[in-house]
């Protein structure tokens, strides 16, 4: 039996996962639904996408019997509300990343997921490279020793981008991309929580943030840093450095299609997309698709991959860092 999925939001995201879907075998991965807040932008995917069901609405959606999965891709605000009007309705969930805005909103999204019986997971579609598999698998098995410093970055000029810079529509460098740095150094370091963390960052006059540098302190004297960017390109890369070696992903590491260990470097390429993307190898989100297909097959109702205690420490560091550095949503006060 296929997966059948359904798309909340027909936004540019939501175009890039419908297009990875199609990377996929058919009689595994089917979209059979399209729901947009406008009927007339959900007919045009539709259309573009050879989709045969269109909803003017995101409860239409959370009430058609036939989809067993929905992905969620609206802007993360509205999150919250999005996630809980599918959990609600007994759909399982896969909702980009952030999460949501902050820890108390992510705690409301995984509670109701569990209280409806449902399988959510963050879309951190980065853990499910091939490449990420891979570093894993080295740093489990101590491949470069034991790893001792970890050092991100994620840089990229969106500032010409109206969403970017305002905090009503969740603005700032740490939710949007600083999140990847994050999620990796949580994953080389097997979601235990930093001993003690330190940001630094600069806002905008909007009140969000553009640019912030964290140093995280783990236990046994082990360190991580990360600067992220929404005004400057930065290298974009990262290096896990062990007592035996180093593994070093080279730009674009928030979708990495190489991975050199000790200077040897291998590739990991994607696959080729049947229409333009918004975004760079966007088609990688097959593996997060994949991954939710196969837990729903096992009857899970969370991927250890990116686990709900993982999307819980992410929201709580990312509540942490903002608290530091000054950013302060509307979400915070409720």
């Amino acid at each position: 039996m296929a997966t059948r999925w359904g798309i909340c939001s027909a936004g540019r995201i939501s175009h890039d996962f419908t297009v990875a879907l199609k990377t996929l075998p058919h009689e595994d991965h089917q979209v059979v639904a399209v729901a947009a807040r406008k009927l007339e932008d959900a007919q045009e995917f539709a259309t573009k996408h050879s989709i045969s069901r269109v909803y003017g609405s995101y409860e239409e959606l959370a009430r058609d019997p036939d989809i067993d999965v929905v992905y969620i891709g609206v802007i993360h605000p509205y999150h919250l509300s999005t996630c809980l009007l599918f959990t609600n309705a007994k759909k399982n969930v896969l909702c980009e990343k952030p999460l949501a805005m902050n820890t108390k909103e992510v705690k409301e999204i995984l509670s109701s997921a569990k209280r409806n019986d449902v399988f959510l997971m963050e879309a951190v579609w980065t853990r499910f490279f091939p490449a990420s598999v891979e570093i894993r698998r080295l740093v489990e098995q101590g491949e470069v020793g034991e790893v001792k410093m970890v050092r991100s970055e994620f840089g990229v000029p969106i500032s010409h981008v109206p969403r970017s810079g305002q905090k009503e529509l969740g603005g700032g460098a740490i939710l949007d991309i600083g999140i990847y740095c994050l999620q990796f150094i949580c994953m080389v370091f097997n979601g235990e929580k930093p001993e003690s963390i330190q940001a630094m960052g600069v806002c905008l006059e909007t009140g969000v943030d553009e640019t912030v540098v964290v140093t995280l302190k783990f236990s046994r004297n082990r360190m991580a840093v990360f600067s992220c960017s929404s005004g400057v390109k930065l290298p974009n890369d990262t290096i896990i450095a062990g007592t035996k070696g180093n593994i070093r992903i080279p730009d674009h590491m928030w979708c990495p299609t190489s991975l050199e260990v000790n200077g040897k470097e291998t590739q990991y390429p994607v696959p080729e997309p049947y229409l333009p993307l918004n975004f760079l190898n966007s088609t990688g989100m097959r593996y997060e698709a994949e991954e939710v297909r196969q837990c729903l097959l096992k009857g899970l109702k969370e991927s250890s991959v990116v686990s709900h205690a993982d999307s819980l420490l992410l929201a709580e560091l990312e509540d942490e860092i903002r608290r530091q550095v000054g950013v302060v949503y509307s979400q915070d006060s409720k």
